[in-house]
């Protein structure tokens, strides 16, 4: 089975570094995504950037370094995996991923344990860097 994600096949189950993001887990509260088959409460739109859109994901992947308790795992020039940590230890895992077809990037945030609301964690996380990826845009 495949599916059109961004404008490229990929097969299901796939890992996020080859072609899309990781879907997010049946925990519904605990995880945002932009993938086109995310359900409507976990769903968030993918960031849209302006511009040369690698440049965007550049000073994405700053933006992200840039957060609190956050360590970039593995960054390359169109994928991004950081691990974000709460105050009590807790890990989130954010991923990014810059569309080959067109000027978006697709967000991913999700915490590893999430049997439990994450009092909107990942959704302020993806919304903060939106707001943060628009300010810093050139022109």
């Amino acid at each position: 089975m495949s599916k059109l994600i961004c404008g490229r096949i990929s097969v299901s189950g796939m890992s996020a570094v080859f072609e899309t993001l990781s879907p997010c887990p049946r925990f519904p509260f605990s995880c945002v995504c932009s993938r086109d088959d995310a359900p409507d409460r976990q769903r968030v739109a993918p960031l849209a950037v302006s511009g040369d859109p690698r440049a965007a994901f550049a000073r994405l992947t700053s933006l992200v370094a840039e957060l609190p308790r956050t360590t970039v795992v593995t960054a390359t020039d169109s994928y991004l995996h950081a691990e974000c940590r709460s105050p009590r230890g807790f890990v989130d895992d954010l991923e990014c991923r810059l569309c080959a077809s067109g000027p978006l990037i697709h967000v991913r945030s999700a915490s590893r344990i999430g049997l439990l609301w994450d009092m909107d964690v990942n959704r302020k996380r993806v919304e903060t860097l939106r707001r943060r990826l628009r300010e810093t845009q050139p022109g």
